[in-house]
């Protein structure tokens, strides 16, 4: 054993702080990718304010008795049944797919002060301030506008005329029937919608100095330095917002990075969850995270190339980042399929690649870097993970100073001053010690050595040199001189130095690597 003393320190001085055994489990990608990119990726919100004004809608009477008449004529014929209910809906539901026919628009004309827009999702590329998300996040057409207002200011009005055509047939519609009603006047009314003194503002949710995203969030307001065209067009927009530095930011791949079967990654902010009041302010902030594989590779008519992915996605991911398993950006969300009731669905989505985003970002002359608060996040991170929380803890707060509204570092300062209280701590010596440590043992080494050296002369056998036979009083034979190497009894061994076994490393895990 004594031996390999020597081979076993220098191990220890190569290898150094490794650990002798990993039962950690594993970071799953996606809890790095969220962890990693959330700072970057923020809510946008889109705003329209204006004057609406409506026509009031009359009934053409000459059009609502044909109605009528034919009505009579499908019940006699067997055809509907003959109770007033079902009469009832059956005219409504001609009226509502044509209602030019049966409604004209009359004085008085009707005012509300209405609002439209939405939520999407934009993702810092550059410190200083640069986003890029959807073009149809930071403009709407004339016909969606009209949809919006519709929709938003209109409701009112749309109730009120409902209620006022079936109590003028001297009828009482169920809520089917008034439901029917109600869509009639919701096409009548959009289609006389006049807009006036329309406003545009454009915000990205920013956190306030201490960071989160709870309360303290406010609306920054955003240049919009870029526009592409609507999906199914390059949707891409870049916006500005000054005065800001050391943003956290993500960074960009190729479009070569992936390709059919590799997992994708979305982050952004569905509308069916930011939306929900029951949730607290601060957990509807924070942007969700979905995978699935990368389906196949598209192409619009007009030659856009999009990729299709099974990762769910909702209105309001829009704009968002799409990642590869690595980390980096290979795509924008843009678009998802819908059911026949229009409602979005989650097995279909569409992504913009990143070459184009890099070819419109280049024609803007921007370049997208990583800032140093990414740069030292990823180190914290990295150590966190692998449960260097001494050696984590500097580096979070590093990021604090550089970035005061950094929305999560103080949650990771928290968890890894408790997890350093709790005796959760891994982090290896410095590589000091273990120089310290080396030396230590190569004295005891050479010690050791220099015992052995000492005690192998200790045990070397010394000459002997007889003198002859005395012949006793009791004898006087002559007895013959022995042979010159005649054989001699062994030699008492002194007791064996104990074998030296080197002090074992303490364990030290280390762990292998976020419409």
């Amino acid at each position: 054993m004594k031996r390999f003393l020597p081979l076993i320190v220098a191990g220890l001085l190569v290898t150094g702080p490794a650990a002798l055994a990993d039962d950690q489990p594993p970071v799953p990608v996606g809890t790095r990718i969220a962890a990693q990119t959330h700072p970057a990726v923020l809510l946008t919100m889109l705003d329209y304010t204006a004057k609406v004004t409506i026509p009031s809608a009359q009934i053409k009477q000459n059009a609502l008795s044909s109605l009528a008449e034919q009505a009579s004529a499908e019940a006699i014929a067997g055809k509907i049944a003959t109770d007033e209910r079902t009469i009832l809906k059956w005219m409504f539901e001609r009226m509502a797919a044509d209602p030019e026919t049966y409604l004209e628009a009359v004085l008085p004309y009707r005012s509300v002060d209405g609002e439209a827009g939405g939520a999407c999702t934009g993702w810092w590329v550059t410190p200083d301030g640069y986003m890029v998300t959807g073009a149809h996040c930071v403009q709407m057409s004339d016909q969606d506008l009209a949809a919006a207002f519709s929709t938003q200011a209109l409701r009112k009005f749309n109730e009120e005329d409902a209620k006022e055509v079936i109590g003028a047939l001297g009828k009482s519609g169920d809520a089917e029937t008034l439901a029917l009603a109600q869509q009639l006047f919701a096409t009548f009314n959009s289609n006389h919608l006049e807009i006036t003194g329309l406003q545009q503002s454009l915000n990205v949710v920013q956190t306030l100095p201490g960071g989160g995203v709870d309360k303290s969030a406010k609306l920054v307001p955003a240049e919009l330095v870029s526009v592409g065209e609507n999906y199914p067009g390059k949707d891409f927009a870049l916006l500005k917002v000054n005065g800001l530095q050391n943003l956290p930011t993500v960074p960009l791949g190729e479009d070569a990075d992936v390709r059919t079967g590799d997992t994708l990654y979305i982050s952004g902010f569905p509308g069916l969850v930011t939306n929900l009041d029951f949730l607290s302010l601060e957990s509807r902030l924070e942007p969700a995270l979905t995978e699935g594989p990368y389906n196949a590779l598209r192409s619009t008519k007009s030659g856009v190339p999009y990729i299709q992915t099974q990762a769910p996605s909702y209105h309001g991911n829009s704009g968002g980042p799409v990642f590869s398993a690595s980390g980096k950006v290979i795509g924008m969300l843009i678009a998802g399929t819908v059911d026949a009731t229009g409602a979005a669905s989650e097995s279909e989505s569409f992504v913009l690649p990143v070459s184009v985003i890099k070819e419109k970002l280049n024609e803007k002359n921007v370049s997208p870097s990583a800032s140093i608060t990414t740069t030292k996040y990823g180190e914290a991170l990295n150590d966190f993970f692998n449960r260097h929380y001494q050696a984590a803890l500097p580096k979070f707060r590093e990021v604090q100073a550089l970035h005061p509204a950094h929305p999560y570092v103080g949650k990771y300062v928290q968890e890894a001053q408790m997890a350093i209280s709790s005796g959760k701590d891994e982090t290896p010596w410095p590589m000091w010690v273990w120089a310290a440590m080396g030396g230590g043992a190569l004295l005891v080494v050479g010690l050791t050595v220099l015992l052995v050296v000492l005690l192998k002369r200790r045990r070397k056998p010394q000459v002997v040199v007889h003198q002859g036979w005395q012949q006793g009083p009791w004898d006087n034979t002559q007895y013959v001189r022995p042979l010159p190497y005649a054989p001699q009894h062994p030699q008492p061994q002194p007791p064996s130095h104990p074998h030296h076994h080197p002090q074992q490393l303490p364990y030290n895990p280390h762990q292998n690597s976020g419409r």
